[in-house]
């Protein structure tokens, strides 16, 4: 078996600037028969910020930390950065690899759930990365979902507690967890809404285990005719108010950071339907952003499991998957 040398770290990707969102977008939506007036809404999201997705830089201070993290722990490992859908794009970054000589690197990808867009569609990005840059390319081994490890649920506790003392209600109010909806059908053939669930549950519990806690969800993009996983955030904040809730935290507990799902459908248009509901919200932050220290360290150590260096840790009483995912896990056919 041949030794790991390198680390990649695998993100989504965005755009740099307002000349990239068209052709980002189109490369994103590629084959998906996504409705046109959809992707102009998407684009004009990114047009509002400049054409520059906060994905990027948090990618880069992911990466650069997790360099430092792992250089201290005493691994002579290099840190790799490549992205599924804009640059530096996988293949790009597995032709560097190679050229740089390196022959087996663990990847951590900037998704800590079961699924196939956040999990096996990684994994088929990867691959035909690696077809691309042919017999030289590197070996990659996928990090196994982080959903309740420690280092990603301490952080959420932490930051759910900042914004239940920046409400400073007398009531605990209701917890709000959000994650990007997906297909039903897509749903129905992983562990993605069961794992959100039991992470929702170590996070509301150790936070406020007298709130109210709710998993709804976000970022809908598909044609309207496929059924999707609800109820969406804004409907479910108008639900809230009917029932006489005045204040709620919002838990973005399906992300790693804050890019632009999460700054603009929870920050921008839930945060309008709050205030015009009269219902004041509070948003946790996402452990990847800054990033977080443990959420840091949580990363170097999925590294050394994959080294024989360190045992699991998993907070979930769910079941332990293996390291590397079976033949058609998690597969979904649009």
């Amino acid at each position: 078996m041949s030794v790991i040398d390198s680390v990649l770290l695998v993100g989504f990707g965005g755009p740099e600037g307002p000349e990239d969102v068209v052709p980002f977008l189109e490369r994103v939506t590629a084959g998906r028969k996504i409705p046109p007036e959809r992707l102009a809404e998407v684009g004009a999201h990114y047009q509002y910020f400049g054409g520059v997705s906060p994905i990027n830089d948090q990618c880069r201070a992911i990466r650069r930390e997790l360099q430092s993290e792992l250089d201290s722990a005493g691994h002579s490992l290099p840190v790799y950065w490549g992205n599924r859908n804009w640059h530096p794009l996988l293949e790009e970054t597995i032709a560097q690899m190679a050229g740089d000589g390196v022959r087996h690197a663990v990847a951590l990808v900037t998704s800590a759930y079961s699924s196939y867009s956040g999990c096996r569609q990684y994994i088929e990005d990867i691959d035909r990365a690696r077809a691309a840059v042919g017999a030289d390319a590197v070996r990659i081994d996928k990090i196994r979902p982080y959903f309740d490890h420690p280092g990603f649920v301490e952080p959420f506790i932490r930051s759910t507690r900042d914004a239940l003392g920046r409400l400073a209600s007398t009531d605990p109010p209701p917890l709000v967890f959000t994650a990007h909806s997906v297909p039903v059908a897509m749903a129905d053939s992983c562990d993605y809404e069961a794992q959100l669930r039991a992470t929702m549950d170590l996070v509301a519990s150790a936070a406020s285990p007298g709130s109210v806690r709710h998993l709804v969800w976000q970022s809908r993009s598909g044609p309207p005719s496929v059924p999707w996983l609800e109820p969406d955030i804004n409907d479910h904040l108008r639900r809230l108010r009917a029932q006489g809730f005045r204040a709620a935290v919002v838990v973005p507990i399906g992300f790693v950071s804050d890019h632009m799902e999460v700054v603009w459908d929870l920050d921008h248009e839930a945060a309008a339907t709050a205030d015009e509901l009269g219902i004041r919200i509070e948003r946790a932050t996402t452990p990847g952003t800054a990033p977080d220290p443990e959420f840091i360290a949580m990363a170097c150590e999925l590294i050394e499991e994959r080294l024989g260096l360190s045992s699991r840790r998993a907070l979930s009483g769910l079941p332990t998957r293996p390291y590397d995912c079976a033949p058609g896990c998690c597969m979904f056919k649009r």
